[in-house]
């Protein structure tokens, strides 16, 4: 089967660069395809200091809708938003004022990733914080999902008026073109190795879940194009969770969730749209704020959804609710709301 391999570096031009992320391109791209991915055969997607938040969300949403084996190579430096003081993949416009609405939220990856079959996704991390983002992930772990193997390193400031150089990923690389990929865990070793000179900072290290995780049955009923077997094994995870810990638990809300990808996965828009509005009222009404992760996350999944649907009756049924969910979520968007608000009249004229 065909692997997938992404290529982010990231960091932003100018004063604020504290990486020159870029540098490690070249290196990596003279590794064949199947050797980065651990395939035969391989498809590689590059981007090279992108400028928009929702480029980069793109291609990781079609790369993490891939079968084959997928693996991510993030090269770039974090940096936090001023609202909520979570870590954010700096972009080329990204300024400290600006973190929100010009970098990449780091919980982006997580949400993209997370159906994923356990063993099939690795990321390779060679990150470098600001000051204000390594003191907070000296206490604080990077989260990248449950779901992932992940290894690299996440290295402290540079000096004053210094741009860092991606040591580590560049080892990465060196060690991949001589046509041969170890296991990733030697190679993460090895890679660590050859830059002695410095200091590795925190150094990322963690297997990808076994196949006992009950992701992974509904993951291969989803490959298999058993979509309805999927939905009602998460149906059943997620009944389990309202018994055991109520139905405004993150428990069962993360199954509702996993059910509304599901029908996005089996092409019934309507339905994921409904299941993420049910999910984003229900984080409101427990008293999440307008601004958390997955509140925001939960409204612009429908609103995504919400643009697939090619019933314009299903579509007006569900608007509604949605230019509602938009009013209290603006999100990171400008002008979402009226997106919704200009569709809905549109739709009005259509049968």
């Amino acid at each position: 089967m065909p692997g997938t391999v992404l290529l982010v570096a990231a960091s932003p031009v100018g004063k604020g660069r504290l990486v020159d992320a870029a540098a490690v391109l070249p290196v990596l791209a003279a590794v064949a395809p199947g050797v980065l991915a651990g395939a035969d055969t391989a498809n590689v997607v590059e981007l090279a200091d992108p400028v928009e938040p929702q480029t980069v969300l793109t291609r990781i949403r079609a790369a993490a809708g891939t079968v084959g084996p997928l693996t991510v190579f993030v090269t770039g430096q974090l940096t936090l938003d001023r609202r909520q003081r979570l870590p954010h993949l700096a972009l080329a416009r990204t300024a400290p004022a600006t973190v929100r609405y010009t970098a990449f939220p780091w919980h982006w990856f997580r949400e993209e990733l997370r159906l994923r079959a356990p063993g099939s996704t690795t990321l390779f991390l060679d990150l470098h914080a600001d000051a204000e983002s390594w003191e907070r992930l000296r206490g604080t772990p990077l989260d990248s999902g449950h779901n992932c193997a992940v290894y690299g390193r996440i290295a402290p400031p540079p000096h004053r008026r210094t741009v860092a150089d991606p040591s580590y990923m560049k080892a990465v690389a060196t060690l991949l073109r001589s046509g041969h990929r170890p296991p990733v865990e030697q190679l993460h070793e090895e890679a660590l190795s050859r830059i002695t000179g410095e200091a590795p900072g925190i150094v990322l290290a963690a297997r990808a879940p076994g196949a006992g995780d009950p992701h992974a049955a509904v993951s291969a009923a989803v490959r298999a194009g058993r979509h309805a077997d999927a939905d009602g094994l998460a149906a059943r995870w997620e009944q389990a969770a309202v018994r055991a810990h109520g139905a405004a638990s993150e428990e069962a809300l993360h199954w509702t969730e996993v059910r509304a990808d599901l029908a996005m996965f089996a092409g019934d828009a309507a339905r994921s749209c409904r299941t993420w509005l049910a999910v984003a009222s229900a984080r409101l009404a427990a008293g999440q704020a307008p601004d958390a992760p997955p509140v925001e996350a939960a409204v612009d999944r429908a609103h995504h959804q919400w643009g697939e649907i090619r019933d314009p009756a299903r579509a007006r049924e569900l608007g509604p609710a949605l230019a509602e969910l938009r009013g209290r979520v603006p999100g990171r968007r400008v002008g979402a709301l009226d997106h919704v608000r200009r569709q809905l009249r549109q739709l009005q004229t259509q049968n």
